[in-house]
């Protein structure tokens, strides 16, 4: 391991410094209003993250290579995707509790694990299908009270469309996940980035005709900040995996939980319920679980490789 991948404390402020930003830019696009078209959302959200990205590449001086690549159409793909995953996502955001919203977005990584089983034939374990298993149990747990025929409105009130939204932006994620491990092997990161910005802008702008409206002057500010705080949180977790393996940093990710309710409870009077902690504690288990398994699995390959590999 090269000094600059083994600093792991270096890589966990990065990730955990991520994830707070992420969490304000979902706070502020929660604050930006429930009125606003979810197509219009998505795009200031890609648009004014290229601001920090261009910056952030012309500075490191991988602007010009950045815009090379190998495969347009496999950017395409990944972009029209994530594009979907987003707007469900933001959706669900701005009709649910904060916190409710990111627990239920959880369900994304262990729906990874079963997509990349079925879609790239990679061999999980029944440890870590039990893992998965148990972590949808506990997203079920959660949406269950959202989703229910008892509640005023069943399935057709907001928060019901709000929580089967942030359901299936989940199963998008999981599925872009899938996408960009297959861009990965021969494309580099900043690559991946900004053609994401920049496919997610264009595709957003196809919802023009679909319910944009002008907005007021506090909506607009509070969107662009968001887009802007997208860009740099994206920055700060591709630096992050610089530091530090990807099992080492995250189970950080589940410090956005935290945050949420922190946030919810503070800015939105957003008081979450015992069955939603319930949920949320099982949710977060299971997918550390899941790093720990393969963090495990991992190091025995790892050992392997050396055992076979002939010496001097």
């Amino acid at each position: 391991m090269d000094a600059e991948f083994s600093q792991p404390m270096k890589g966990i402020s990065l990730k955990v410094l991520s994830v707070l930003v992420f969490v304000c830019m979902s706070t502020l696009i929660k604050a930006a209003g429930t009125d606003i078209a979810t197509g219009q959302i998505t795009f200031y959200r890609s648009a004014f993250a290229m601001v920090p990205i261009l910056s952030y590449l012309a500075f490191k001086g991988h602007l010009r290579t950045a815009f090379y690549t190998k495969d347009i159409f496999g950017h395409l793909a990944r972009g029209f995707i994530g594009i979907l995953a987003m707007s469900f996502g933001f959706y669900g955001l701005v009709h649910l509790p904060l916190p409710e919203a990111i627990a239920i977005g959880y369900a994304m990584p262990l729906l990874a694990v079963v997509f990349a089983a079925v879609f790239l034939k990679e061999t999980v374990r029944v440890y870590r299908w039990s893992a998965v298993l148990i972590g949808l149990v506990g997203v079920m747990i959660i949406t269950w009270p959202r989703l229910t025929l008892m509640r005023d409105g069943g399935f057709g009130s907001q928060e019901a469309l709000g929580a089967l939204a942030v359901l299936l932006s989940a199963a998008l994620g999981a599925v872009a996940m899938v996408l960009v491990r297959k861009l990965i092997a021969r494309e580099r990161t900043h690559t991946i980035v900004l053609y994401f910005s920049l496919s997610a802008s264009c595709f957003s702008l196809l919802t023009l005709p679909f319910g944009w409206e002008p907005l007021p002057w506090s909506s607009f500010l509070l969107l662009m900040a968001a887009g802007f705080c997208g860009g740099v949180a994206q920055i700060l977790l591709t630096q992050s995996y610089r530091y530090a393996d990807m099992s080492t940093i995250a189970p950080f990710e589940y410090t956005s939980i935290l945050l949420g309710l922190l946030i919810g409870y503070f800015l939105f009077d957003e008081v979450p319920s015992g069955i939603m902690l319930i949920g949320t504690a099982i949710v977060v288990g299971a997918g550390i679980f899941i790093i720990f398994r393969e963090h495990q699995l991992g190091l025995e390959r790892k050992g392997a490789r050396k055992h076979v590999t002939p010496q001097g």
